[in-house]
């Protein structure tokens, strides 16, 4: 039977982590929900101790970076659909059965489209965007559903990459033709965005699109990364 392992990577989550996992407790199904994973880079807060409240929830511990956790998170899960999630974006009630529908009609991999919790018109915006199949309007933050045979066939998350592995994957699927966007809301934090304002963040994640369209290494991606918005 298909059965999902949600992947969940954090790195000082303690005010996002246990909300999210009882969301995902009362919003999914224990016949579609295989286990539940969550992969800590090196917390420094009270993240570990907030997951270990949860019966149930797998815990590991990893190296830093997005990457190397949701690949180890990936080589741990027992589930054949593996569903990668960040710490502060709420799928939609019922997302397992979502996505259970579409591996059932040959889609091996997918996301839903987004939207921000906020109401500038900006964020707005690119939020409907993401309902379009283009390979531009994909993120991490959309999450990630992708059989566990597709994933290893992939070779899993670029871990040179501490920035942009999601859309290196995402672009490699998109591809093969098997990948789809559910039509239901995954609602994402906007706290990057109030961090840094709109217009400078966008400015700086519109730099990282175009250094890595000229081939920019990842070390050039990830400096610039962690010098103007880390």
């Amino acid at each position: 039977m298909n059965n999902i392992s949600i992947i969940i990577p954090i790195l000082n989550e303690e005010q996002t982590i246990g909300n999210l996992l009882n969301y995902l407790l009362k919003s999914s199904s224990k016949e579609y929900i295989k286990e539940i994973i969550v992969v800590d880079g090196g917390s420094t807060d009270n993240s570990i101790e907030a997951v270990s409240k949860f019966k149930n929830i797998i815990l590991i511990s990893s190296k830093k970076g997005r990457a190397k956790q949701m690949n180890l998170g990936a080589e741990v899960a027992k589930g054949p659909i593996l569903y990668f999630l960040h710490a502060d974006s709420y799928p939609p009630e019922n997302f397992d059965k979502f996505i259970i529908n579409e591996i059932d009609k040959g889609h091996a991999a997918g996301c839903f489209k987004m939207k921000f919790e906020s109401n500038h018109w900006w964020l707005k915006l690119m939020g409907w965007f993401t309902k379009f199949p283009w390979h531009i309007c994909r993120g991490g933050d959309q999450s990630l559903f992708i059989t566990k045979t597709l994933f290893h066939k992939m070779d899993g998350y670029n871990e040179k990459y501490i920035i942009y592995e999601d859309n290196i994957l995402i672009k490699k699927l998109c591809n093969l033709k098997q990948f789809k966007v559910i039509q239901k809301d995954i609602k994402t934090s906007a706290r990057l965005y109030r961090k840094h304002g709109i217009w400078k963040l966008q400015y700086h994640f519109l730099v990282i699109h175009i250094k890595h369209a000229f081939g920019t290494s990842a070390e050039n991606l990830n400096a610039y990364y962690l010098k103007n918005i880390n």
